[in-house]
Protein backbone atom coordinates (compact mmCIF):
# COMPACT_ATOMS: atom_id res chain seq x y z
CA UNK A 1 0.00 0.00 0.00
CA UNK A 2 2.81 2.36 0.93
CA UNK A 3 4.75 1.53 -2.29
CA UNK A 4 1.67 2.19 -4.48
CA UNK A 5 1.11 5.51 -2.71
CA UNK A 6 4.70 6.62 -3.36
CA UNK A 7 4.57 5.60 -7.00
CA UNK A 8 1.42 7.68 -7.54
CA UNK A 9 3.42 10.83 -6.64
CA UNK A 10 5.32 10.79 -9.99
CA UNK A 11 2.21 12.24 -11.55
CA UNK A 12 2.19 15.17 -9.11
CA UNK A 13 5.26 16.93 -10.48
CA UNK A 14 8.19 18.15 -8.41
CA UNK A 15 7.56 17.89 -4.66
CA UNK A 16 9.56 19.37 -1.86
CA UNK A 17 11.32 16.76 0.28
CA UNK A 18 9.32 17.81 3.35
CA UNK A 19 6.13 17.22 1.42
CA UNK A 20 7.30 13.75 0.43
CA UNK A 21 8.25 12.84 3.99
CA UNK A 22 4.94 14.16 5.27
CA UNK A 23 3.08 12.14 2.69
CA UNK A 24 4.95 8.93 3.59
CA UNK A 25 4.30 9.50 7.28
CA UNK A 26 0.58 9.93 6.59
CA UNK A 27 0.46 6.70 4.65
CA UNK A 28 2.15 4.90 7.53
CA UNK A 29 -0.47 6.23 9.93
CA UNK A 30 -3.21 5.00 7.61
CA UNK A 31 -1.63 1.52 7.53
CA UNK A 32 -1.35 1.43 11.32
CA UNK A 33 -4.96 2.53 11.72
CA UNK A 34 -6.07 -0.09 9.19
CA UNK A 35 -4.32 -2.96 10.97
CA UNK A 36 -5.49 -1.67 14.35
CA UNK A 37 -9.06 -1.83 13.07
CA UNK A 38 -8.58 -5.44 11.93
CA UNK A 39 -7.10 -6.42 15.31
CA UNK A 40 -9.92 -4.61 17.14
CA UNK A 41 -12.62 -6.39 15.13
CA UNK A 42 -11.01 -9.77 15.78
CA UNK A 43 -10.75 -9.01 19.48
CA UNK A 44 -14.43 -8.01 19.72
CA UNK A 45 -15.48 -11.21 17.97
CA UNK A 46 -13.24 -13.30 20.22
CA UNK A 47 -14.71 -11.61 23.27
CA UNK A 48 -18.24 -12.35 22.03
CA UNK A 49 -17.41 -16.05 21.56
CA UNK A 50 -16.01 -16.19 25.09
CA UNK A 51 -19.21 -14.67 26.48
CA UNK A 52 -21.28 -17.14 24.49
CA UNK A 53 -19.30 -20.02 25.97
CA UNK A 54 -19.84 -18.73 29.51
CA UNK A 55 -23.57 -18.22 28.88
CA UNK A 56 -23.78 -21.78 27.51
CA UNK A 57 -22.23 -23.00 30.76
CA UNK A 58 -24.89 -21.09 32.70
CA UNK A 59 -27.86 -22.68 30.92
CA UNK A 60 -27.69 -26.16 32.56
CA UNK A 61 -27.01 -24.62 35.98
CA UNK A 62 -30.00 -22.27 35.72
CA UNK A 63 -32.23 -25.07 34.43
CA UNK A 64 -31.17 -27.55 37.10
CA UNK A 65 -31.72 -25.08 39.92
CA UNK A 66 -35.20 -24.34 38.63
CA UNK A 67 -36.29 -27.93 38.05
CA UNK A 68 -34.76 -29.50 41.13
CA UNK A 69 -34.86 -26.74 43.75
CA UNK A 70 -37.51 -24.26 42.54
CA UNK A 71 -34.98 -21.41 42.20
CA UNK A 72 -35.74 -18.65 39.69
CA UNK A 73 -32.67 -16.83 38.38
CA UNK A 74 -32.83 -13.35 36.90
CA UNK A 75 -30.61 -10.42 35.93
CA UNK A 76 -32.09 -7.16 37.19
CA UNK A 77 -35.58 -8.61 37.02
CA UNK A 78 -35.09 -10.22 33.58
CA UNK A 79 -35.77 -13.93 34.02
CA UNK A 80 -33.14 -16.21 32.49
CA UNK A 81 -34.87 -19.52 33.17
CA UNK A 82 -35.69 -21.39 29.95
CA UNK A 83 -33.91 -18.72 27.92
CA UNK A 84 -31.46 -19.01 25.05
CA UNK A 85 -27.78 -18.09 25.20
CA UNK A 86 -28.43 -14.83 23.35
CA UNK A 87 -31.35 -14.01 25.69
CA UNK A 88 -29.01 -14.41 28.67
CA UNK A 89 -26.43 -12.12 27.06
CA UNK A 90 -29.11 -9.52 26.27
CA UNK A 91 -30.31 -9.60 29.88
CA UNK A 92 -26.78 -8.73 31.00
CA UNK A 93 -26.50 -6.01 28.37
CA UNK A 94 -29.66 -4.39 29.72
CA UNK A 95 -27.87 -3.59 32.99
CA UNK A 96 -25.84 -0.79 31.39
CA UNK A 97 -29.10 1.13 30.89
CA UNK A 98 -30.01 1.05 34.57
CA UNK A 99 -26.68 0.96 36.38
CA UNK A 100 -24.56 2.92 33.90
CA UNK A 101 -21.93 0.21 34.03
CA UNK A 102 -21.32 -3.02 32.16
CA UNK A 103 -22.22 -6.38 33.60
CA UNK A 104 -21.12 -9.56 31.88
CA UNK A 105 -21.68 -13.27 32.32
CA UNK A 106 -18.15 -13.40 33.73
CA UNK A 107 -19.52 -11.46 36.72
CA UNK A 108 -22.57 -13.65 37.30
CA UNK A 109 -21.35 -17.18 36.53
CA UNK A 110 -19.22 -17.40 39.72
CA UNK A 111 -22.25 -16.33 41.77
CA UNK A 112 -24.41 -18.92 40.02
CA UNK A 113 -21.83 -21.60 40.82
CA UNK A 114 -21.84 -20.64 44.49
CA UNK A 115 -25.67 -20.75 44.58
CA UNK A 116 -25.52 -24.21 43.02
CA UNK A 117 -23.10 -25.37 45.72
CA UNK A 118 -25.40 -24.24 48.54
CA UNK A 119 -28.58 -26.02 49.60
CA UNK A 120 -30.74 -23.10 48.53
CA UNK A 121 -34.40 -23.85 47.77
CA UNK A 122 -37.57 -21.99 46.83
CA UNK A 123 -36.08 -18.58 46.05
CA UNK A 124 -35.85 -15.90 43.39
CA UNK A 125 -32.18 -15.02 43.00
CA UNK A 126 -31.22 -11.92 41.05
CA UNK A 127 -27.70 -12.74 39.89
CA UNK A 128 -27.22 -9.28 38.39
CA UNK A 129 -28.07 -7.37 41.55
CA UNK A 130 -25.89 -9.70 43.63
CA UNK A 131 -22.98 -9.15 41.23
CA UNK A 132 -23.32 -5.35 41.34
CA UNK A 133 -23.72 -5.40 45.12
CA UNK A 134 -20.57 -7.50 45.47
CA UNK A 135 -18.70 -5.23 43.05
CA UNK A 136 -19.70 -2.09 44.92
CA UNK A 137 -19.36 -3.28 48.48
CA UNK A 138 -17.75 -6.67 48.59
CA UNK A 139 -14.15 -5.80 47.75
CA UNK A 140 -11.81 -7.92 49.77
CA UNK A 141 -14.65 -10.21 50.84
CA UNK A 142 -14.77 -13.83 49.81
CA UNK A 143 -17.45 -14.29 47.10
CA UNK A 144 -18.69 -17.59 48.53
CA UNK A 145 -19.09 -16.06 51.99
CA UNK A 146 -20.86 -13.03 50.50
CA UNK A 147 -23.40 -15.12 48.59
CA UNK A 148 -23.98 -17.44 51.54
CA UNK A 149 -24.69 -14.46 53.79
CA UNK A 150 -27.08 -12.89 51.24
CA UNK A 151 -29.04 -16.12 50.75
CA UNK A 152 -28.98 -17.30 54.35
CA UNK A 153 -32.77 -17.28 54.70
CA UNK A 154 -33.22 -19.57 51.67
CA UNK A 155 -30.75 -22.26 52.72
CA UNK A 156 -32.32 -25.55 53.85
CA UNK A 157 -35.87 -24.23 53.29
CA UNK A 158 -38.75 -26.71 53.49
CA UNK A 159 -40.39 -28.49 50.58
CA UNK A 160 -43.76 -27.17 49.43
CA UNK A 161 -46.98 -28.87 48.52
CA UNK A 162 -48.23 -27.81 45.08
CA UNK A 163 -51.52 -25.97 44.64
CA UNK A 164 -53.91 -27.29 41.99
CA UNK A 165 -55.12 -24.61 39.55
CA UNK A 166 -58.20 -24.68 37.32
CA UNK A 167 -58.79 -22.18 34.51
CA UNK A 168 -62.51 -21.50 34.13
CA UNK A 169 -62.62 -20.10 30.61
CA UNK A 170 -59.91 -20.28 27.97
CA UNK A 171 -59.95 -16.94 26.14
CA UNK A 172 -57.14 -14.40 25.73
CA UNK A 173 -56.25 -14.15 29.42
CA UNK A 174 -56.92 -17.83 30.09
CA UNK A 175 -54.46 -18.98 27.43
CA UNK A 176 -51.77 -16.54 28.55
CA UNK A 177 -52.23 -17.70 32.14
CA UNK A 178 -51.81 -21.26 30.89
CA UNK A 179 -48.55 -20.31 29.19
CA UNK A 180 -47.26 -18.58 32.32
CA UNK A 181 -48.25 -21.42 34.65
CA UNK A 182 -46.64 -24.01 32.38
CA UNK A 183 -43.51 -21.87 32.09
CA UNK A 184 -43.34 -21.44 35.88
CA UNK A 185 -44.06 -25.03 36.88
CA UNK A 186 -40.43 -25.56 37.83
CA UNK A 187 -40.15 -28.59 40.04
CA UNK A 188 -43.91 -28.68 40.53
CA UNK A 189 -43.71 -27.23 44.04
CA UNK A 190 -45.91 -24.18 43.52
CA UNK A 191 -48.86 -23.70 41.16
CA UNK A 192 -49.86 -26.71 39.02
CA UNK A 193 -52.27 -26.21 36.12
CA UNK A 194 -54.50 -29.27 36.34
CA UNK A 195 -57.62 -28.45 34.31
CA UNK A 196 -59.59 -25.97 32.26
CA UNK A 197 -63.37 -25.68 32.07
CA UNK A 198 -65.05 -24.57 28.85
CA UNK A 199 -68.37 -24.90 27.09
CA UNK A 200 -68.50 -27.56 24.41
CA UNK A 201 -67.97 -25.97 21.03
CA UNK A 202 -69.76 -26.83 17.81
CA UNK A 203 -66.64 -28.12 16.04
CA UNK A 204 -66.08 -31.85 15.93
CA UNK A 205 -62.37 -31.31 16.69
CA UNK A 206 -63.05 -28.98 19.62
CA UNK A 207 -60.06 -30.17 21.67
CA UNK A 208 -57.63 -29.81 18.79
CA UNK A 209 -58.85 -26.27 18.12
CA UNK A 210 -58.27 -25.24 21.74
CA UNK A 211 -54.81 -26.80 21.67
CA UNK A 212 -54.07 -24.92 18.47
CA UNK A 213 -55.01 -21.59 20.08
CA UNK A 214 -52.60 -22.39 22.91
CA UNK A 215 -49.91 -23.42 20.43
CA UNK A 216 -50.15 -20.33 18.19
CA UNK A 217 -50.80 -16.69 19.04
CA UNK A 218 -50.86 -13.85 16.51
CA UNK A 219 -49.64 -11.33 19.08
CA UNK A 220 -47.48 -13.29 21.51
CA UNK A 221 -45.94 -15.80 19.13
CA UNK A 222 -45.78 -19.57 19.26
CA UNK A 223 -45.81 -21.62 22.44
CA UNK A 224 -42.31 -22.45 23.67
CA UNK A 225 -42.53 -26.18 23.97
CA UNK A 226 -44.52 -29.20 22.86
CA UNK A 227 -48.26 -29.79 22.94
CA UNK A 228 -50.09 -33.08 22.41
CA UNK A 229 -53.81 -33.85 22.43
CA UNK A 230 -55.51 -36.96 23.82
CA UNK A 231 -59.05 -37.00 22.43
CA UNK A 232 -60.01 -40.17 24.28
CA UNK A 233 -59.21 -38.78 27.74
CA UNK A 234 -59.97 -35.11 26.94
CA UNK A 235 -56.52 -33.88 27.89
CA UNK A 236 -53.95 -31.47 26.48
CA UNK A 237 -50.36 -32.12 27.53
CA UNK A 238 -48.05 -29.10 27.36
CA UNK A 239 -44.40 -29.50 28.37
CA UNK A 240 -45.28 -32.47 30.56
CA UNK A 241 -48.28 -30.75 32.20
CA UNK A 242 -51.41 -32.86 31.69
CA UNK A 243 -54.36 -30.45 31.51
CA UNK A 244 -57.80 -32.02 31.88
CA UNK A 245 -60.37 -30.37 29.62
CA UNK A 246 -63.78 -30.32 31.33
CA UNK A 247 -66.88 -29.36 29.37
CA UNK A 248 -69.55 -27.69 31.53
CA UNK A 249 -72.16 -24.94 31.34
CA UNK A 250 -72.04 -23.83 34.98
CA UNK A 251 -69.58 -24.10 37.88
CA UNK A 252 -71.73 -26.06 40.30
CA UNK A 253 -72.05 -29.03 37.97
CA UNK A 254 -68.29 -29.73 37.98
CA UNK A 255 -66.73 -32.35 40.27
CA UNK A 256 -62.99 -31.73 40.24
CA UNK A 257 -62.28 -34.57 42.64
CA UNK A 258 -63.30 -37.00 39.90
CA UNK A 259 -60.10 -35.95 38.14
CA UNK A 260 -57.89 -36.13 41.20
CA UNK A 261 -58.04 -32.36 41.76
CA UNK A 262 -58.43 -31.18 45.36
CA UNK A 263 -58.40 -27.86 47.20
CA UNK A 264 -58.12 -26.16 43.83
CA UNK A 265 -57.79 -22.48 43.04
CA UNK A 266 -60.28 -21.61 40.29
CA UNK A 267 -59.38 -18.71 38.01
CA UNK A 268 -62.52 -17.25 36.45
CA UNK A 269 -61.59 -15.72 33.09
CA UNK A 270 -65.12 -15.48 31.73
CA UNK A 271 -66.15 -12.26 33.43
CA UNK A 272 -69.69 -13.66 33.56
CA UNK A 273 -69.85 -13.35 37.32
CA UNK A 274 -68.44 -10.20 38.95
CA UNK A 275 -70.04 -10.21 42.42
CA UNK A 276 -69.52 -12.41 45.46
CA UNK A 277 -72.81 -14.25 44.97
CA UNK A 278 -72.03 -15.26 41.41
CA UNK A 279 -68.41 -16.16 42.06
CA UNK A 280 -69.44 -18.27 45.06
CA UNK A 281 -70.94 -20.74 42.58
CA UNK A 282 -67.38 -21.97 41.98
CA UNK A 283 -67.06 -22.91 45.65
CA UNK A 284 -70.00 -25.30 45.23
CA UNK A 285 -67.85 -27.42 42.93
CA UNK A 286 -66.31 -30.43 44.66
CA UNK A 287 -62.56 -29.93 44.96
CA UNK A 288 -62.60 -26.11 44.66
CA UNK A 289 -61.63 -23.94 47.64
CA UNK A 290 -60.63 -20.51 46.29
CA UNK A 291 -61.58 -18.22 43.40
CA UNK A 292 -59.69 -15.47 41.58
CA UNK A 293 -61.55 -13.19 39.17
CA UNK A 294 -59.56 -11.72 36.27
CA UNK A 295 -61.72 -8.60 36.08
CA UNK A 296 -62.90 -5.87 38.47
CA UNK A 297 -65.06 -7.39 41.20
CA UNK A 298 -68.05 -6.09 43.15
CA UNK A 299 -68.32 -6.76 46.87
CA UNK A 300 -64.96 -8.56 46.92
CA UNK A 301 -61.40 -7.36 47.51
CA UNK A 302 -59.82 -5.89 44.37
CA UNK A 303 -56.11 -6.61 44.69
CA UNK A 304 -53.33 -4.83 42.82
CA UNK A 305 -50.13 -6.68 43.59
CA UNK A 306 -47.46 -4.44 45.03
CA UNK A 307 -50.05 -1.99 46.37
CA UNK A 308 -52.63 -3.64 48.61
CA UNK A 309 -51.67 -7.33 48.53
CA UNK A 310 -51.09 -7.00 52.26
CA UNK A 311 -54.88 -7.06 52.59
CA UNK A 312 -54.95 -10.73 51.56
CA UNK A 313 -55.68 -13.07 54.46
CA UNK A 314 -55.71 -16.89 54.70
CA UNK A 315 -59.48 -16.67 55.16
CA UNK A 316 -60.09 -15.03 51.77
CA UNK A 317 -61.91 -17.38 49.42
CA UNK A 318 -62.72 -14.94 46.61
CA UNK A 319 -60.46 -12.20 45.27
CA UNK A 320 -60.44 -9.97 42.20
CA UNK A 321 -57.30 -9.05 40.27
CA UNK A 322 -58.95 -5.76 39.18
CA UNK A 323 -58.43 -4.61 35.57
CA UNK A 324 -55.35 -4.35 33.38
CA UNK A 325 -55.49 -0.53 33.44
CA UNK A 326 -55.97 -0.39 37.22
CA UNK A 327 -52.93 -2.63 37.61
CA UNK A 328 -50.90 -0.46 35.24
CA UNK A 329 -51.58 2.90 36.89
CA UNK A 330 -52.07 2.17 40.59
CA UNK A 331 -48.44 1.23 41.41
CA UNK A 332 -47.20 4.37 39.66
CA UNK A 333 -49.82 6.52 41.38
CA UNK A 334 -48.88 5.09 44.78
CA UNK A 335 -45.20 5.84 44.17
CA UNK A 336 -45.99 9.42 43.18
CA UNK A 337 -48.41 9.81 46.08
CA UNK A 338 -45.84 8.56 48.61
CA UNK A 339 -43.18 11.01 47.41
CA UNK A 340 -45.01 14.11 46.18
CA UNK A 341 -48.66 13.74 47.22
CA UNK A 342 -51.51 14.02 44.67
CA UNK A 343 -54.19 16.71 44.83
CA UNK A 344 -56.17 15.39 41.86
CA UNK A 345 -55.72 14.26 38.29
CA UNK A 346 -57.09 12.80 35.08
CA UNK A 347 -56.28 9.44 33.51
CA UNK A 348 -56.61 9.01 29.77
CA UNK A 349 -56.07 5.50 28.46
CA UNK A 350 -55.14 4.80 24.86
CA UNK A 351 -56.25 1.18 24.82
CA UNK A 352 -55.91 -1.62 22.31
CA UNK A 353 -59.21 -2.94 21.01
CA UNK A 354 -60.68 -5.96 22.75
CA UNK A 355 -62.86 -8.97 21.96
CA UNK A 356 -66.06 -7.23 22.99
CA UNK A 357 -65.77 -4.80 20.06
CA UNK A 358 -66.95 -5.52 16.54
CA UNK A 359 -64.66 -6.19 13.60
CA UNK A 360 -67.08 -4.30 11.36
CA UNK A 361 -69.97 -2.02 12.21
CA UNK A 362 -72.69 -3.99 13.99
CA UNK A 363 -75.06 -3.80 16.93
CA UNK A 364 -73.48 -3.37 20.36
CA UNK A 365 -75.21 -2.47 23.60
CA UNK A 366 -72.39 -0.07 24.51
CA UNK A 367 -72.03 3.42 23.06
CA UNK A 368 -69.69 3.62 20.03
CA UNK A 369 -68.33 0.09 20.59
CA UNK A 370 -70.42 -1.20 17.72
CA UNK A 371 -68.17 0.58 15.21
CA UNK A 372 -65.38 -1.31 13.45
CA UNK A 373 -62.52 -1.74 15.94
CA UNK A 374 -59.80 -2.06 13.31
CA UNK A 375 -60.77 1.12 11.50
CA UNK A 376 -61.61 3.62 14.22
CA UNK A 377 -60.44 5.33 17.36
CA UNK A 378 -63.37 4.87 19.71
CA UNK A 379 -64.00 7.07 22.72
CA UNK A 380 -65.45 5.01 25.54
CA UNK A 381 -65.66 4.93 29.30
CA UNK A 382 -63.24 3.34 31.75
CA UNK A 383 -63.82 2.50 35.35
CA UNK A 384 -60.10 2.31 36.10
CA UNK A 385 -59.82 5.84 37.52
CA UNK A 386 -62.51 5.19 40.12
CA UNK A 387 -61.30 1.63 40.71
CA UNK A 388 -57.87 2.88 41.81
CA UNK A 389 -59.33 3.89 45.18
CA UNK A 390 -60.32 0.25 45.87
CA UNK A 391 -56.62 -0.58 46.08
CA UNK A 392 -55.39 2.88 47.05
CA UNK A 393 -57.98 4.53 49.35
CA UNK A 394 -56.12 7.85 49.55
CA UNK A 395 -57.03 8.42 45.88
CA UNK A 396 -60.78 8.34 46.59
CA UNK A 397 -62.52 11.04 44.54
CA UNK A 398 -59.28 12.46 43.16
CA UNK A 399 -59.22 10.95 39.67
CA UNK A 400 -61.35 11.23 36.56
CA UNK A 401 -60.86 9.01 33.54
CA UNK A 402 -61.72 8.25 29.96
CA UNK A 403 -60.54 5.84 27.30
CA UNK A 404 -59.83 5.77 23.60
CA UNK A 405 -59.85 2.34 21.93
CA UNK A 406 -57.37 2.32 19.03
CA UNK A 407 -56.75 -0.09 16.11
CA UNK A 408 -53.94 -2.13 17.70
CA UNK A 409 -54.42 -5.68 19.04
CA UNK A 410 -52.30 -5.30 22.17
CA UNK A 411 -50.31 -2.87 24.35
CA UNK A 412 -51.99 0.21 25.74
CA UNK A 413 -50.92 3.50 27.28
CA UNK A 414 -52.18 5.40 30.30
CA UNK A 415 -51.55 9.16 30.43
CA UNK A 416 -51.52 10.41 34.03
CA UNK A 417 -52.13 14.17 34.25
CA UNK A 418 -51.57 14.96 37.93
CA UNK A 419 -51.64 17.99 40.20
CA UNK A 420 -49.14 17.40 43.01
CA UNK A 421 -48.96 18.59 46.59
CA UNK A 422 -45.26 19.38 46.30
CA UNK A 423 -43.07 20.55 43.44
CA UNK A 424 -41.26 18.25 41.06
CA UNK A 425 -39.04 18.50 38.00
CA UNK A 426 -38.52 16.01 35.19
CA UNK A 427 -35.04 14.89 36.22
CA UNK A 428 -35.78 14.23 39.89
CA UNK A 429 -39.16 12.65 39.12
CA UNK A 430 -37.65 10.25 36.58
CA UNK A 431 -34.79 9.41 38.93
CA UNK A 432 -37.30 8.57 41.65
CA UNK A 433 -39.37 6.33 39.33
CA UNK A 434 -36.20 4.63 38.08
CA UNK A 435 -35.14 3.82 41.64
CA UNK A 436 -38.62 2.48 42.41
CA UNK A 437 -38.50 0.28 39.31
CA UNK A 438 -35.08 -1.16 40.16
CA UNK A 439 -34.96 -1.40 43.92
CA UNK A 440 -38.32 -0.46 45.42
CA UNK A 441 -41.04 -2.74 46.81
CA UNK A 442 -42.96 -2.45 43.50
CA UNK A 443 -40.05 -3.37 41.23
CA UNK A 444 -42.11 -6.20 39.67
CA UNK A 445 -44.99 -3.83 38.97
CA UNK A 446 -43.16 -0.75 37.68
CA UNK A 447 -40.67 -0.79 34.83
CA UNK A 448 -38.73 2.10 33.30
CA UNK A 449 -37.87 2.99 29.71
CA UNK A 450 -35.59 5.74 28.47
CA UNK A 451 -35.36 4.70 24.83
CA UNK A 452 -36.02 7.48 22.29
CA UNK A 453 -37.21 4.90 19.74
CA UNK A 454 -39.64 2.82 21.84
CA UNK A 455 -43.11 2.22 20.39
CA UNK A 456 -46.04 0.07 21.49
CA UNK A 457 -44.91 -3.25 19.96
CA UNK A 458 -41.66 -3.02 21.93
CA UNK A 459 -43.67 -3.68 25.08
CA UNK A 460 -45.39 -6.86 23.91
CA UNK A 461 -44.44 -9.50 26.45
CA UNK A 462 -43.55 -7.02 29.19
CA UNK A 463 -44.01 -8.69 32.58
CA UNK A 464 -44.41 -5.40 34.44
CA UNK A 465 -47.84 -4.01 35.21
CA UNK A 466 -46.77 -0.68 33.69
CA UNK A 467 -43.67 0.84 32.09
CA UNK A 468 -43.00 4.55 32.60
CA UNK A 469 -41.69 6.25 29.45
CA UNK A 470 -39.15 8.58 31.04
CA UNK A 471 -38.44 10.63 27.92
CA UNK A 472 -42.10 11.59 27.62
CA UNK A 473 -42.39 12.78 31.24
CA UNK A 474 -43.50 16.39 31.70
CA UNK A 475 -42.99 17.99 35.11
CA UNK A 476 -42.75 21.48 36.50
CA UNK A 477 -43.97 23.11 39.66
CA UNK A 478 -46.83 21.14 41.16
CA UNK A 479 -47.87 19.47 37.93
CA UNK A 480 -46.69 16.42 36.04
CA UNK A 481 -47.75 14.22 33.13
CA UNK A 482 -46.60 10.61 33.07
CA UNK A 483 -46.90 8.20 30.14
CA UNK A 484 -47.24 4.55 31.16
CA UNK A 485 -47.08 1.71 28.63
CA UNK A 486 -48.60 -1.65 29.53
CA UNK A 487 -49.16 -4.98 27.86
CA UNK A 488 -52.83 -5.21 28.72
CA UNK A 489 -52.79 -8.97 28.10
CA UNK A 490 -49.44 -10.44 29.17
CA UNK A 491 -48.42 -7.87 31.78
CA UNK A 492 -51.82 -8.17 33.39
CA UNK A 493 -51.62 -11.98 33.32
CA UNK A 494 -48.30 -11.76 35.17
CA UNK A 495 -50.03 -9.71 37.86
CA UNK A 496 -52.75 -12.37 38.12
CA UNK A 497 -50.12 -15.08 38.61
CA UNK A 498 -48.47 -13.00 41.34
CA UNK A 499 -51.86 -12.74 43.05
CA UNK A 500 -52.33 -16.49 42.76
CA UNK A 501 -48.91 -17.10 44.31
CA UNK A 502 -49.71 -14.75 47.17
CA UNK A 503 -53.08 -16.39 47.78
CA UNK A 504 -51.50 -19.86 47.69
CA UNK A 505 -48.66 -18.65 49.94
CA UNK A 506 -46.02 -19.78 47.46
CA UNK A 507 -44.46 -16.45 46.47
CA UNK A 508 -40.72 -16.95 46.21
CA UNK A 509 -38.65 -14.70 48.51
CA UNK A 510 -36.41 -12.42 46.44
CA UNK A 511 -32.65 -12.08 46.94
CA UNK A 512 -30.84 -9.82 47.49
CA UNK A 513 -33.39 -8.39 49.87
CA UNK A 514 -34.71 -4.87 49.39
CA UNK A 515 -32.77 -2.01 50.92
Amino acid sequence: MLFRSIMRTKFLGDLLIDDVLSFISGCQRVDIAFWSLIVSQDQVFTDWKEREAIAEAMVPLVGGLYRDRNIECSVFGRLIIKRSVVDILKAHRYVRQVEEQELTVSDTLPILEVVNSLNVRNAHVDLGKLAVKFRNGGQGQDLAAFVKEELADAIDSDEREPTDVVLYGFGRIGRLLARLLIERTGGGQALRLRAMVVRKGSAANDLEKRASLLRRDSVHGSFKGTITVDEENNTITANGNVIQVIFANSPEEVDYTAYGINNAMVIDNTGKWRDKEGLSLHLKSKGASRVVLTAPGKGVKNIVMGVNDGDITPEDEILSAASCTTNAITPVLKSICDKYGIENGHVETVHAYTNDQNLIDNYHKGDRRGRAAGLNMVITETGAAKAVSKALPEMEGKLTGNAIRVPTPNVSMAILNLNLESEADKESLNAYIREAALHGPMQKQIDYSNSPEAVSTDFVGSRAAGVVDALATIAGGKRCVLYVWYDNEFGYSCQVVRLMQKMAQCTLPAFPKLK
